[in-house]
């Protein structure tokens, strides 16, 4: 627990949430500012920095918890469609560090959930193969 982590709070109970889910090692509630209704938001209850800093098999069950929730918010909410996103370091908005999911269900199209997107005066430099390969040189 990171003592200064407003989720850990929450994984140890010393901030009220209203649970969708809880598990050994997942914990799924609801968002305060709901995005849409029924807007969720899972996490591991252990503390990790974000979707990349994130043990493997602590990453696919937050993902097999998120896709249980986004199948019963259209089963039971009416959703017609789920966003599902982790935002990673505050330049990709995510403002609480602590590794998460919002399971974001959508009930009409175009509701205005939007992800801008500013040029990477490097990136924007390279044709699709040169980036691909760029990207490529990081997985070896």
């Amino acid at each position: 627990m990171k003592k200064d982590c407003l989720f850990c709070k929450i994984v140890a109970g010393e901030i009220p949430s209203t649970k969708v889910y809880e598990d050994d090692d997942v914990l799924a509630f609801l968002d305060i500012s709901q995005t849409t209704v029924g807007h969720t938001l899972v996490i591991p209850k252990k503390h990790y920095d974000n979707f990349l800093d994130t043990p493997k098999e602590i990453m696919h069950k937050v993902m097999d918890v998120a896709q249980r929730i986004g199948q019963a918010q259209i089963m039971m909410l009416g959703a017609k469609g789920i966003n599902i996103l982790s935002n990673i370091n505050k330049e990709a908005g995510q403002s609480i560090i602590h590794f998460h999911v919002h399971v974001i269900p959508r009930y009409i199209s175009n509701e205005g959930f939007q992800i801008t997107m500013k040029e990477n005066p490097k990136a924007s430099e390279l044709s699709l193969p040169a980036l691909a390969s760029e990207i490529k040189k990081g997985l070896k």
